[in-house]
């Protein structure tokens, strides 16, 4: 490949749209990973008695439940990634790759 073509294909509007909306769906998902897992390290590290405090009486602790959330959260965001990548990433990768192989 040859400059001149790698230049049109970074210039080229479809590619230059993939590449934003890459950046946004994996920074929002990155900041929103990083928020909660850094809010919960501040909780542990701050106020671990509430992580410590009984769920309803029983054994099961307050800690347990939102290290539950957090694993939740992880694979709700992988789910949201992997809806957007095949919803609007894939398509807009197919047409680069179709309208820049010519």
């Amino acid at each position: 490949m040859t400059p001149e073509h790698l230049e049109s294909i970074s210039k080229h509007p479809a590619f230059v749209q993939l590449i934003q909306r890459k950046r946004r769906l994996n920074g929002s998902l990155t900041l929103a990973m990083l928020v909660a897992y850094y809010g919960f390290v501040l909780l542990v590290a701050f106020a671990p008695g509430v992580l410590g405090q009984s769920l309803s009486g029983g054994v099961t602790s307050v800690g347990m439940l939102v290290g539950v959330l957090m694993v939740l959260l992880s694979f709700a965001l992988t789910g949201i990634y992997m809806h957007r990548a095949n919803r609007v990433i894939d398509p807009l990768n197919e047409v680069v790759k179709q309208e820049c192989a010519r």
